[in-house]
């Protein structure tokens, strides 16, 4: 028999995050090391951050976050976001409940780059690393990643100073006159006003920089075998 298509624009569940993951995903044995490694940062966070103020982003769910950006090839912090927001499994592995609101991209950004900043972020992927070397949680499998730039069809007359005072009308609204001579522009000061994800790259030196996206892709190569290595084990 055929089963109806309900249609339900609420859903009421007594099943915490936790219960939903199976005891046998690999994101277990992943979580587990990660908190070791958070509780031993604990006390390197409480200096980074001040006693008063309003609270931040939690850095360990930040670093969870981060993690799993990398762990799943997530290519941006604003897809990055997107995912967390609908995945019960992300959201079981950083940390949040399921009626908790997802960081603006934008701001977890700047508290990520914190953390960067800091070499704290460095030091927690080295030691998560280093526990699963030892619990023989890695491979020796290769992965080769290839990128590319996308043009973008913002024009390079938008890619304007972040902090600008309003200048004076345009001699020409559709096609206004825009001088660059002598103006040093990067996407640290400068940023498109008709399209904000685009950057100013090139794609190697004496090339001309447009405004692009970048794409990047990530092969896998399958682990080969004692014999394939040239040796046995044992």
């Amino acid at each position: 028999m055929r089963g109806v298509d309900h249609q339900q624009n609420h859903m009421f569940s007594y099943l915490s995050p936790e219960r939903r993951v199976r005891q046998d995903h690999p994101l277990r044995a992943i979580r587990v090391m990660v908190d070791e490694v958070l509780a031993q940062l604990s006390r390197r966070f409480d200096r980074m951050y001040a006693s008063a103020g309003r609270p931040s982003i939690p850095p360990e769910k930040l670093l969870r976050a981060q993690l799993l950006q990398m762990l799943y090839s997530i290519r941006s912090e604003r897809l990055l976001m997107e995912e967390i927001d609908y995945s019960m499994l992300f959201r079981w592995f950083v940390g949040l409940n399921l009626d908790e609101d997802v960081w603006d991209a934008t701001t977890f950004t700047k508290n990520r780059d914190r953390l960067l900043e800091a070499d704290v972020a460095k030091k927690f992927l080295a030691q998560v690393v280093a526990q699963a070397r030892a619990k023989d949680l890695t491979s020796d499998e290769h992965f080769t990643v290839d990128g590319t730039l996308l043009e973008a069809w913002a024009s390079v007359k938008s890619f304007q100073p972040k902090e600008r005072k309003q200048p004076p009308p345009p001699d020409d609204p559709g096609n206004p006159t825009v001088n660059f001579r002598g103006e040093k522009r990067s996407n640290e000061t400068h940023a498109s006003k008709t399209d904000a994800d685009a950057q100013l790259a090139r794609k190697s030196d004496g090339k001309e920089a447009k405004l692009s996206y970048s794409g990047n892709l990530l092969v896998g190569e399958p682990e080969r075998t004692d014999r394939e290595r040239g040796g046995v084990r044992g």
